[in-house]
């Protein structure tokens, strides 16, 4: 029986130029040999490879990668946990019908099943039916195995995840062995995401809290189990759960990858600047410190503005393995289970551990959910969190810390055991020894051999690299120099986000608002329109006063606001970039802004107190906890607007205000910006400008929710920018000084009259306390946004 059998790869990038590569579409001959790297499979339009990819020193793996982008992007690999060497190992097409990888040794390392026929020939087609992926079958059309029913940590379009497939994280960036985390149909057909690490395993996707996967939109009752991202990118699972691309429709090339800190992330290759990049175009968490392991067992994992997501050990705990943050932190301490042995307790502010409850205790006081963990000797800590819809406290005795989070916004603390006599009882959790998330030292496999012939070959190959680098630096240093606009180009800036968001056309927008008809806000930075987007929402629709910023530069600023996600900022839904048209596409938000309420007597004094506590949090994300550091720069009552339940939404934050968590200066803006009244002495006197300028103007903004008085419309005939917004400071602090001589409530003295005498005094005067320290003229004696939410939550409890 004449049966020919042919392999098709379609899915490569390749590393050396075409025209000096022996490239083709099936395997012309029995084998590909790692020592001839030139001689590759490609597929009939040239933009994917497959051959021996280099993953280490002397280390190859048998790839498929694509040839379009910038950077290398590898799509399937055969052998990831198991390199083999640079001589003598080859891919090689066997007589009865199956593709086998060995080594230098003659060791098998990978291979396909057998095709299960006795005759087999060498007759080779030329032609690529398919794209994307690698295909072993025969003259009949018969598909005897292919590279999409064996992914590995990427989905490409039409390539289906099943009962019986899985996608497995990469260890880091550059190691691509398997790494800790699984996408996969879990054993009640619900799509899962499953962390699993050296010392523990859990399951963190959807949330874990939630008892049934029908909360999250999940359903079990299917027996299917399949899930596929189609070319438009529309990715639909049979256990309900569906997303679309934010850039949705047609474009070159999109693949769906669960990247190495276990987020899943579609992606679509983007042209920027004439380079082909990859773009962020949906996200299972915007969150990272949400995801499981992150950084093992006993540390704790936050963001800060500066170097962004950390890991850091306990107090009392030591880093177990310097090189990998997944083994987490090991105790310097002991507590022993005899009667005399005692323990004292260290309050973590907003940390939450997930998981690993000895007991739940409801309605609980905080006296009896310490005596409970210290009743127990696996007892290393309590969570204790007030629940806001039942009224009461709720008690989580730990025998594990895992999964260890801060978030400014978590209402509740951990409580965390140690001895009482121990010295890490004085320590803050600053103190303790904190590296990076992203300097996790990955352990790569390598082959090493000491042919003196390899080692010669080795060492005139980095010397030509060396040089090769050597050029890349200078002309990279050249171009940066003489670029007109270095930080415009968003690819410079990693992947761009853009979650959630849909692309408009000018026409659509136009039709939306029947021409621009309805304007519900003017400002600088442009107008505010009302508008109904086709599928029936209402939204706010802003045209910028951008017309001179290039597209390159504002998509990489909207596609940074793609990473903000919080309750109390206001969502996006989209944009427009045509020419000069430049659009943004909001929630519209039923109750205005909060200075269109104050001065028409619509809140009273709880209202203002939750605006004020809303508000502080939606800054401290924006300052401490999002992924980029965003100043707002224009913090004002026309810029928090609140919804139907009066619940606030930060505004107008973001554009032309992004700035790089790598940033160590933090003051190089082109002019100043801000409302006059509420603009800090630091835009006045040309100092460095940091977040406190933003924690300067919420102070303003809280006096005035106070007073009911403006600091732009004080009878003064000072014009004096930093006098000006000094006069309603000055002004509550002279009432104060009065009210202290003289024993009179002072609050009385310049309390809005609108709220009509109805007030809690001592949350209102709470409200004056922290606004003054917030308007202090020494940024360095203002307190950080999360501190201010810290004080207002703290008088709440």
């Amino acid at each position: 029986m004449d049966i020919s059998i042919f392999f098709l790869l379609l899915c490569l990038l390749q590393t050396f130029p075409l025209s000096s590569s022996n490239t083709f579409d099936t395997l012309r001959g029995t084998s590909l040999s790692v020592e001839k790297p030139s001689e590759r499979l490609v597929s009939t339009n040239g933009e994917f490879l497959a051959g021996f990819f280099p993953v280490g020193d002397n280390a190859f793996c048998f790839s498929i990668w694509l040839n379009k982008s910038s950077v290398p992007t590898v799509v399937w690999m055969a052998n990831r946990d198991e390199p083999v060497d640079g001589r003598g190992s080859t891919l090689s097409l066997l007589n009865e019908g199956k593709l086998i990888l060995t080594n230098s040794l003659g060791y098998t390392i990978w291979t396909t099943k057998a095709a299960g026929l006795t005759s087999l020939g060498h007759q080779f087609a030329t032609t690529a039916p398919k794209h994307r992926q690698f295909v072993l079958h025969n003259s009949t059309g018969f598909v005897i195995w292919q590279s999409f029913d064996s992914p590995i940590d990427t989905l490409l379009p039409q390539q289906a995840l099943t009962m019986i497939s899985s996608l497995i994280s990469r260890r880091s960036q550059d190691d691509y062995s398997s790494g800790n985390y699984k996408l996969f149909f879990d054993n009640d057909n619900v799509l899962r995401l499953l962390f699993q690490g050296p010392t523990m395993s859990s399951l963190y996707w959807p949330d874990p809290w939630l008892t049934d996967p029908g909360q999250a939109g999940r359903s079990m009752y299917n027996t299917s189990r399949r899930a596929l991202l189609d070319d438009l990118g529309n990715f639909e699972s049979s256990d309900h759960f569906q997303f679309n691309a934010t850039d949705y429709g047609v474009v070159l090339h999109r693949r769906l990858t669960l990247d190495p800190d276990g987020n899943l992330r579609s992606y679509s290759l983007q042209e920027m600047n004439g380079r082909w990049d990859w773009v962020v175009t949906y996200q299972a968490f915007s969150q990272p410190c949400r995801i499981h392991g992150i950084c093992g067992p006993n540390s704790l994992c936050s963001y800060d503005h500066v170097s962004g997501r950390k890991c850091s050990c306990l107090q009392g705990f030591k880093m177990k393995d310097h090189t990998d943050w997944s083994y987490g932190c090991e105790p310097e301490f002991s507590i022993s289970c005899n009667n005399t042995d005692e323990s004292s307790f260290v309050q973590l502010a907003h940390v939450e551990y997930y998981g690993s409850d000895i007991e739940f205790h409801e309605n609980a006081t905080f006296q009896f959910c310490r005596d409970e963990c210290l009743k127990r000797c696996d007892c290393n800590g309590f969570q204790y969190k007030f629940n806001a819809p039942s009224g009461y406290s709720n008690c989580y005795p730990k025998f594990l810390l895992l999964s260890g989070h801060h978030s400014p916004n978590f209402e509740g603390d951990f409580y965390l055991r140690l001895p009482k006599a121990s010295p890490f009882n004085n320590k803050t959790p600053d103190e303790e020894k904190s590296l990076e998330c992203s300097a996790n030292i990955s352990k790569q496999q390598r082959r090493t051999y000491e042919n003196k012939t390899v080692k010669l070959l080795l060492w005139f190959a980095i010397a030509v690299g060396g040089v090769e680098v050597t050029c890349i630096l200078l002309v990279w240093f050249f171009l940066l120099r003489t670029s007109k606009h270095p930080d415009s180009d968003p690819a410079s800036q990693g992947y761009l986000l853009t979650n959630r968001f849909k692309r408009f056309s000018f026409d659509e927008l136009r039709k939306a608002t029947r021409g621009f008809k309805e304007v519900i806000g003017r400002g600088a930075g442009g107008t505010v329109y009302k508008g109904v987007l086709p599928d029936q929402r209402v939204a706010a629709i802003k045209q910028l006063n951008v017309a001179n910023q290039g597209e390159a530069e504002f998509l990489a600023e909207v596609n940074t606001i793609g990473m903000l996600n919080h309750m109390y900022l206001i969502e996006m839904w989209g944009y427009c970039a045509e020419g000069k048209h430049k659009l943004l596409v909001y929630e519209y938000m039923e109750h205005g802004s909060l200075a269109e309420n104050l001065s028409a007597n619509a809140l009273d004094w709880k209202k203002r107190f939750e605006i004020a506590v809303g508000t502080a949090k939606g800054l401290a994300y924006l300052h401490e906890e999002c992924l980029e550091w965003v100043l707002h720069c224009d913090v004002k009552p026309q810029n928090i607007l609140l919804d139907s339940n009066y619940q606030p939404k930060v505004a107008d934050f973001g554009l032309s205000k992004l700035v790089s968590r790598s940033m160590s200066d933090h003051s190089s803006f082109s002019r100043m910006r801000g409302t006059r009244g509420y603009m800090a002495p630091e835009w006045v006197y040309n100092l460095p400008i940091t977040s406190k300028v933003d924690v300067y103007s919420y102070g303003i903004v809280l006096l005035e929710m106070v007073t009911g008085k403006s600091p732009n419309n004080m009878n003064t005939s000072d014009s004096g920018e930093t006098r000006e917004h000094k006069r309603l400071v000055t002004l509550v602090r002279e009432y104060i000084n009065i009210g202290t001589t003289t024993s009179k409530p002072w609050i009385e003295e310049f309390i809005d009259p609108m709220m009509a005498g109805k007030y809690d005094k001592a949350k209102m005067e709470l409200l004056v306390k922290v606004a003054l320290q917030c308007v202090a003229e020494d940024k360095n004696e203002r307190p950080t946004m999360n501190q201010v939410v810290e004080m207002l939550i703290g008088h709440e409890d």
